[in-house]
C-alpha cells in the first residue's frame, strides 16, 4: 500500500482550484507517493561513498559554496518564472535545502576536495542544474514548496476557506503538472515491472549488470520517459557496445547514459557514426573520443549546422586548425554555447578590456559560457574596486583564463587573506593563478610554513612548486640567509 502525503498549496492556487472544481477546500490532498519524495536526492547519496564528511571541508569554503548554491538556485527559480522578490523569499526559506545542495557537491566531487582542489562556478553549476531540473520535472509548480520544506514533505495545514462552500464530495482529480503525469508513471512502472518469468525486463537487467542501480534508472526515466521503452537488442546494447569499442571504460557507461539517455535512441549508422565522422573533419581528435564523450555526451546529439556554426566562430577568432581540435577535445561543451547569445557577446566584452580573445578561447573556453551580467562584469568590478587598472585586469585574465570561473565569494576570501600576507598587489598581476589554489589546503598552510621559517618566497614559488620543490626552495633561502 502506497501512503500519500499532503502538500502545501499557495492560497492563489487554492482559490483557482475552488473556482474551477467547486470542491470545498478545507484541505487539498494530492495523490503523491511518499516513496518518490526527493528520489534524486537519495540517489545522489547512493552513487558515491557516503563516508565523506563535511568536517573535512573548511568552514570558509562551505560558506562560499553556500552562496554559489544560492545563486544557482535563484537563477533556476527565476528561469521558471519567479520574480526577483519571490525567488529571494524562497531562498531565505530554504536554508536546509541549500545545505543539501552543498552536501551533494561534496559527495559527488569527493576526490577533488580530498586533494584540496576547489570547484569552479561552472563546475558547481553543472553539478546542480541537472539535479534541479530533475526535481522540477518531478514536482513542477510545487517545486518551491518542496524546496522550502526540505527535508520534510510539504504539509497542508488546515486551510480556513473564505469562499462559499459547496457540499460536493471530494473526488480525485487527474494529477496536475505538479506531479508525475501518467506517461511518466507508466514509464516508471515499466522499470520495475516483473514479467512472467519473475524477472525484471531484459533491458533493465542489462543496465543493472552495467552498474546502474534501479534508483538511478528511475531518475533517468523521470527526466526522459522514453528511456524505459528502448529495446535491449535494438537500441541500448548496440550503443553501449559501440562506446566500449571506442575505449570508454565500462565504469563510465552509467554516467554517460545518465547525462544523455537520448543517445540510446539515435541510430548508429544514420546518426551517431556520421556525426562523429563530421566532428573528426571539424577537428575532434579521433584518438580521444572516449574522453570527449564522457566529458560531454550531448555532443553527438547536436545538428551539423550547430556544430559547424561553433567551429566557424572559433576560426573567425583566429584559432588554428590545431587549436580548434584541442578546444573541441578538451572542452566539447563549448558546442552547447550559443554563438550569438554567449560566445559573441563574451568576445566583445573581453575585447573591450584588451584581452586577446583567441588566446583566452584556447586556454579556457569555459569562460565564454559564463553570464556577462551575473559572473563576468561583477568580477571585473571587484578587481577595479581593489585598485587594479583595466590593463592589469586584462593581463591577469590573459595569464590565467580560469580567473573568472571562480565565484565572487571565493575571490573575496582569497583577496582578504592576500592583504594579510604582505605581498605587493603587483604579485597578483604576475601570478593571478593564486586565486585558483585552495585557501585552506594550500595557501594558508604554505604561508604559515614559510613565515615560520622566517624567509620570503615569491608568490609563484610559494604556491606552484611541488611539495619537494617548495621545501628545497625554503632550504635555499635559509642557506642564503645563513651565508649572508
Amino acid at each position: 500500500m502506497i501512503s500519500f502525503m499532503q502538500l502545501r498549496i499557495p492560497n492563489a492556487k487554492l482559490a483557482f482550484l475552488s473556482r474551477t472544481s467547486r470542491v470545498p477546500l478545507y484541505r487539498i490532498v494530492l495523490s503523491f507517493p511518499q516513496k518518490v519524495f526527493f528520489p534524486a536526492a537519495k540517489y545522489s547519496e547512493s552513487e558515491v561513498d557516503g563516508s565523506f564528511s563535511l568536517r573535512l571541508v573548511p568552514p570558509t569554503l562551505v560558506a562560499a559554496e553556500k552562496e554559489e548554491a544560492k545563486a544557482v538556485l535563484t537563477l533556476f527559480l527565476k528561469k521558471q518564472g519567479l520574480s526577483n522578490a519571490l525567488a529571494a523569499r524562497a531562498i531565505n526559506r530554504s536554508e536546509s535545502f541549500i545545505d543539501h545542495l552543498v552536501s551533494r557537491l561534496h559527495s559527488v566531487h569527493k576526490s577533488r576536495y580530498l586533494v584540496g582542489r576547489e570547484l569552479t562556478t561552472l563546475e558547481i553549476r553543472d553539478a546542480l542544474i541537472p539535479y534541479l531540473e530533475a526535481l522540477h520535472e518531478e514536482y513542477g509548480s510545487i517545486l518551491v514548496d518542496v524546496v522550502e520544506s526540505f527535508p520534510n514533505p510539504p504539509v497542508v495545514e488546515k486551510i480556513e476557506e473564505t469562499v462559499e462552500k459547496v457540499p460536493i464530495p471530494v473526488t480525485p482529480a487527474s494529477p496536475p503538472s505538479a506531479v508525475l503525469d501518467s506517461k511518466k508513471l507508466k514509464a516508471l512502472a515499466r522499470v520495475t515491472d516483473i514479467g512472467p518469468t519473475g524477472k525484471l525486463p531484459p533491458h533493465i537487467l542489462y543496465l543493472v549488470e552495467l552498474g546502474m542501480d534501479i534508483e538511478r534508472i528511475r531518475v533517468i526515466t523521470r527526466k526522459f520517459p522514453a528511456f524505459a521503452y528502448y529495446s535491449l537488442e535494438g537500441k541500448i546494447k548496440p550503443v553501449v557496445e559501440f562506446l566500449l569499442d571506442l575505449g570508454v571504460p565500462r565504469a563510465q557507461i552509467p554516467t554517460i547514459l545518465s547525462k544523455r539517455p537520448q543517445l540510446c535512441g539515435i541510430s548508429l549508422s544514420d546518426n551517431l557514426i556520421p556525426t562523429m565522422t563530421f566532428l573528426e573533419e571539424l577537428g575532434v581528435d579521433k584518438e580521444q573520443w572516449a574522453k570527449v564523450i564522457y566529458r560531454f555526451p550531448a555532443l553527438l546529439t547536436y545538428s551539423r549546422p550547430k556544430l559547424r556554426a561553433t567551429v566557424d566562430f572559433l576560426y573567425e577568432m583566429g584559432l588554428s586548425a590545431e587549436c580548434v581540435s584541442k578546444v573541441l577535445t578538451r572542452c566539447p561543451s563549448i558546442i552547447s554555447y550559443s554563438v550569438e547569445d554567449k560566445l559573441r557577446p563574451a568576445t566583445d566584452y573581453f575585447r573591450s578590456m584588451g584581452v586577446d580573445v583567441g588566446v583566452l578561447l584556447y586556454r579556457c573556453p569555459q569562460t565564454f559560457g559564463l553570464s556577462i551580467e551575473a559572473n563576468i562584469k561583477p568580477a571585473t568590478e571587484f578587481f577595479k574596486e581593489k585598485g587594479f587598472s583595466m590593463t592589469e585586469i586584462a593581463t591577469m585574465v590573459s595569464r590565467y583564463g580560469a580567473l573568472y570561473t571562480f565565484s565572487l565569494a571565493k575571490l573575496v576570501l582569497k583577496w582578504e587573506f592576500f592583504l594579510t600576507m604582505g605581498y605587493p598587489r603587483a604579485e597578483l598581476v604576475k601570478f593571478p593563478q593564486y586565486f585558483g589554489y585552495s585557501l585552506e589546503e594550500r595557501i594558508k598552510p604554505r604561508f604559515a610554513i614559510m613565515t615560520d621559517k622566517g624567509v620570503r618566497l615569491l608568490l609563484n614559488q610559494m604556491l606552484s612548486l611541488s611539495e619537494d620543490g617548495f621545501n628545497k626552495a625554503l632550504k635555499r633561502k635559509l642557506q642564503k640567509l645563513i651565508d649572508n
